[in-house]
């Protein structure tokens, strides 16, 4: 049998520090919205993850189809970080189509 990398209460501790990520991001979205989504989609994503191992670890899955969730919120964030780098980077045409 393979022995479980996670127990509860960190799970519960990383999901409640995620939280309090989100609503960071939330709260000073207006500061750095692009940034600030970013960081929102990011901590939704991971806590998603971490509510899915606590389910599993529980025995009890209440969360249906996480995978769709998970892509469309990361899609948010993956797509912000290629216009960012976009913007860095020098070489990149300025024109778009």
């Amino acid at each position: 049998m393979e022995h479980e990398q996670f127990d509860t209460e960190t799970l519960k501790l990383i999901k409640n520090r995620l939280d309090y990520i989100h609503f960071i991001a939330k709260r000073y979205n207006s500061d750095n919205p692009e940034l600030m989504d970013t960081i929102e989609s990011l901590a939704t994503v991971a806590n998603m993850f971490a509510r899915i191992k606590l389910e599993e670890l529980s025995g009890k899955v209440e969360t249906k189809s996480p995978q769709g969730y998970i892509v469309s919120r990361l899609g948010n964030s993956y797509s912000r970080m290629k216009e960012y780098e976009k913007q860095k980077d020098k070489g990149f045409p300025d024109w778009k189509l």
